[in-house]
């Protein structure tokens, strides 16, 4: 009750805040609410007046840090029907319990907040052995991913192949708190992985970075320019999202 109520009021402030400005809101569509911990996480997207993308992000409710399984968990989330014009066809979360490799890197709880550019059916189907373990290391372009990214083998079932930046503070000995990484699978853009710790999401946190571009953009559609994780206290929720979407076709400044 207390989620509902708290997501109630901050719809009647969010609107009432664009209103005071004279700005007219921006459209929020969420996508179906999944169950996780005690309480669920849903995917979303917002559009400006003429319908094109702002922004896209994944929530979860306060009490979905409580009660989390004991063991590596996917959780498919629907994208709403209004995400169609942005470069991505679906999200999926993985809870990481015991986090994973590298050791001293990614080895705590984590979440892994995966947007996929690559349809369900090809996801699903990813096994990265055998006959398949090719097309999971086979690397993009370099121009479709950002400048100093490299791969983190093994590529991972039901995901690809991982890419990082070498220079992330977690790959020197600091603490893991939030990192943007990519991933492929057959040669082609895969995804867009934001990583968060759950000690960091408890901290309630107001991160805003930007996004690292790639030289060129492999989908049409709008592509983030921007990323972040933050505390939202009016819906009790956490939220990552995707933001400042402009068309790919648009050269990276």
């Amino acid at each position: 009750m207390r989620t509902i109520q708290a997501t109630l009021v901050a719809i009647v402030l969010w609107a009432t805040a664009w209103a005071a400005v004279g700005v007219e809101q921006p459209a929020l569509y969420r996508g179906r609410p999944v169950a996780l911990g005690n309480g669920e996480a849903r995917s979303w997207v917002s559009l400006d007046r003429l319908g094109h993308p702002l922004a896209i992000g994944i929530s979860l409710t306060e009490a979905a840090l409580d009660n989390l399984p004991t063991t590596d968990t996917e959780v498919p989330l629907p994208l709403p029907a209004q995400a169609r014009a942005t470069v991505f066809r679906q999200a999926v979360l993985n809870w990481n319990p015991h986090g994973h490799i590298p050791p001293g890197g990614y080895d705590v709880p984590h979440f892994d907040f995966h947007f996929y550019t690559i349809p369900e059916q090809v996801r699903l189907a990813i096994t990265a052995t055998g006959p398949d373990l090719a097309r999971a290391q086979k690397a993009p372009a370099s121009r479709y991913l950002p400048q100093g990214y490299v791969p983190a083998p093994p590529p991972e079932p039901r995901m690809g192949l991982h890419w990082v930046n070498p220079d992330f503070p977690e790959l020197h000995g600091q603490p893991f708190t939030a990192s943007l990484i990519y991933g492929s699978y057959d040669g082609r853009l895969a995804f867009v992985e934001p990583m968060v710790t759950v000690a960091y999401l408890k901290t309630e946190p107001n991160l805003h970075r930007m996004l690292p571009q790639p030289e060129a953009y492999e989908y049409p559609g709008y592509f983030p320019r921007t990323w972040g994780v933050r505390w939202d206290g009016q819906a009790a929720a956490y939220v990552v999202q995707l933001g400042a979407m402009r068309p790919a076709a648009e050269r990276r400044e």
